[in-house]
């Protein structure tokens, strides 16, 4: 009975030791699995830098009118794929093919003008080389006169030494002396009509370059008014806007019967294509960040699936110095508070075409640090 009861007293003993020995076993257990999910987990986070502020960016190409008028036509609708080279907006022109006629019309009228100076340059050239060869022609008859004055003098002094010695009659004489006195007129009338046309010369000069003066003016009034054509012609070209890119139609503010200025925002073109992630990272995570490294994105509206690309660039600053209102912090009011550095982030080019992505939406990127 003393053994049963023993037996008995110590069976309750043992069992409450190897309680104790389980839940120390299983605990040890649950530490060491907590102390390697604890080292996995700090390991992955030490290596995979990620965030919940980013969002997916790109280009908007604003697509405004360059001159103003009254909207004709209006080929696209909100969210409409087009292509480059496509016509979305057409304005009435009939404001511009006015213009065009009109600013022809005086051009024409200044060629015009052009064709009649040159004429009248060519016309006083021409008479400029009549002059000139008169000119000649002068001279030349000027060198015989005075030959021939030179013979009258010898034959008058010959005459005077022969009717001191009465070897000629007195008439004689005087038709020696009469001729004398002919070719010395005749000299005179000639230098006299040179003279004129020396003066009738530099006359026709003054002439030609006054005209040539006035073809040169009338040449730039051409070019003046051949600017203008062109310019009106390139607005007339202006009133049909096209596509800039691939792209989808956005921001649509544009109707039929809208009057219209230059630089009026209408729509813009979103092109998909060339989209990116803009991720605004904490600065104390960016220790180890580098352009280059691996970066998987999750987009919340495909939950599940990855998406490949990599850090292009770091932004030079944070983004509130970049803000409307940077901080003063020389101000006396400055707290510290941790900042936000953009990292640009784009998508490998063999990105699943079957998962449109669209700017603005929320996506949380992770960069991996090393492998």
């Amino acid at each position: 009975m003393d053994e049963i009861k023993q037996n008995e007293g110590s069976q309750p003993v043992n069992n409450n030791q190897k309680r104790k020995k389980n839940a120390l076993i299983v605990f040890a257990v649950l530490a060491i699995i907590g102390a390697i999910v604890v080292y996995f987990y700090l390991r992955y986070k030490s290596t995979h830098i990620s965030t919940d502020d980013a969002f997916i960016d790109g280009h908007v190409h604003t697509i405004a009118s360059k001159v103003p008028g009254t909207v004709k036509t209006v080929y696209v609708n909100d969210n409409q794929q087009v292509r480059q080279g496509d016509i979305l907006v057409e304005i009435d022109q009939s404001d511009y093919d006015v213009k065009v006629s009109e600013v022809g019309s005086g051009l024409n009228a200044e060629k015009a003008k052009r064709a009649e100076n040159a004429t009248k340059i060519e016309v006083a050239k021409k008479q400029l080389s009549e002059l000139t060869y008169r000119l000649a022609s002068s001279r030349a008859n000027l060198e015989v006169q005075e030959a021939n004055l030179r013979q009258a003098d010898i034959d008058l002094e010959r005459a005077k030494n022969l009717l001191k010695k009465e070897a000629i009659s007195k008439d004689r004489f005087d038709r020696t002396k009469t001729a004398y006195d002919v070719a010395s007129a005749q000299v005179k009338s000639a230098r006299d009509q040179i003279r004129q046309i020396e003066a009738s010369i530099e006359a026709q000069k003054a002439v030609v370059r006054r005209e040539e003066a006035s073809l040169k003016s009338q040449e730039a009034v051409v070019k003046q008014r051949e600017a203008s054509l062109m310019a009106a012609e390139l607005n007339k070209g202006y009133t049909k806007i096209y596509a800039p890119s691939d792209g989808y139609i956005t921001k649509k503010s544009v109707e039929v019967g809208n009057q219209i200025g230059a630089g009026q925002p209408l729509m813009a073109v979103v092109p998909l294509s060339d989209i990116w992630v803009m991720a605004n990272y904490k600065e104390t995570q960016l220790e180890k960040v580098r352009p280059g490294q691996k970066v998987d994105i999750k987009v919340d509206t495909y939950p599940g699936k990855i998406f490949k690309g990599k850090v292009q660039s770091i932004m030079a600053g944070t983004g509130a110095v970049f803000s409307l209102f940077p901080p003063e912090n020389a101000t006396g009011n400055y707290v510290k508070v941790v900042q936000r550095i953009p990292v640009k982030v784009v998508f490998d080019k063999d990105a699943d075409p079957g998962h449109v992505l669209r700017m603005g939406m929320s996506v949380e990127p992770t960069v991996i640090i090393r492998d």
